[in-house]
């Protein structure tokens, strides 16, 4: 039998997924990160983006995850996000809505800029999440 993965995809409302896997995608903070078994253990910095997983039989499902933390130990990742949302049930229109409004919003202050910023950045993780389903 092949070695597998345990994922755990976990938001402050439910645990989203708890599987076992083949293969685990993460767009952390500064890059993407593949995860297959055997991995070295990590404790990384999520960014917002597109998690895929890959169930036995090449099945892959695909989440929108808004930031968070990952730790990978012993075969199983853990994924603490504030959202996971399956990328079926993205509304594209909506996210670029959304980024339209942020990107005129006024923010004179670096507290606002900041809120301005990371409201542009989920929106557009968002679009690319929706757009490749």
């Amino acid at each position: 039998m092949a070695q597998q993965l345990m994922c755990l995809v976990v938001t402050p409302e439910a645990t989203v997924f708890d599987e076992a896997v083949e293969f685990v995608a993460l767009p952390l903070f500064d890059g993407e990160l593949g995860v297959l078994p055997g991995r070295s253990p990590l404790i990384g910095r999520l960014g917002y983006g597109e998690l895929r997983i890959r169930q036995a039989g090449s099945k892959t499902l695909t989440y929108y995850v808004d930031g968070g933390f990952v730790q990978i130990a012993d075969n199983v990742v853990s994924v603490l996000t504030n959202r996971a949302i399956p990328a079926e049930r993205l509304d594209l229109q909506a996210a670029e809505e959304q980024l339209s409004a942020a990107v005129q919003r006024h923010a004179p202050t670096d507290d606002l800029q900041a809120v301005r910023e990371r409201q542009i950045n989920q929106a557009r993780a968002q679009i690319r999440v929706a757009s490749r389903r």
